[in-house]
């Protein structure tokens, strides 16, 4: 599993003309799925996200979480996190998970945030969506589990 969490004054996701997802101050949260991930997997993350000191407090110093700052986080499925791009010129996508599998697994990653006392918006899955976010800081934080 992948995220790249990036720390946002504000994001959204539209699908067509329609905005399916807005957030104020928080994270936004782009998510790839490999085939070896599964939910244990997922409970990891979204523990390590929630509470991820990456605000600022009252001194300049990032000791905040998502929580500490009562943020919003939106989760994007983005399978383009996985791209091998070590031969030729057009990425492989061979180490992104199956719709079948990744699907729950975002799914789950969202409500798991959720359930964390984070409240948490989603992309719309397998659409073309175009993601919006005012980057703060810019914080973006890059992990694998």
């Amino acid at each position: 599993m992948k995220a790249v969490i990036q720390r946002a004054v504000q994001g959204s996701v539209t699908v067509g003309e329609e905005v399916v997802a807005e957030i104020g101050r928080g994270l936004v949260i782009l998510l790839g799925i490999a085939p070896e991930d599964n939910m244990a997997i997922a409970e990891q993350l979204a523990d390590k996200i929630t509470h991820l000191r990456i605000f600022e407090d009252e001194f300049g110093k990032m000791n905040l979480s998502v929580l500490d700052i009562d943020g919003e986080a939106l989760v994007v499925s983005q399978f383009t996190l996985l791209a091998d791009t070590s031969k030729g010129r057009r990425p492989s996508f061979i180490g992104a998970a199956k719709p079948d599998l990744a699907e729950p697994l975002v799914t789950a990653f969202t409500e798991m945030l959720n359930d964390r006392g984070v409240p948490t918006q989603g992309g719309v899955f397998g659409a073309h969506m175009k993601v919006a976010l005012v980057n703060d800081g810019p914080v973006t934080i890059v992990m694998d589990y």
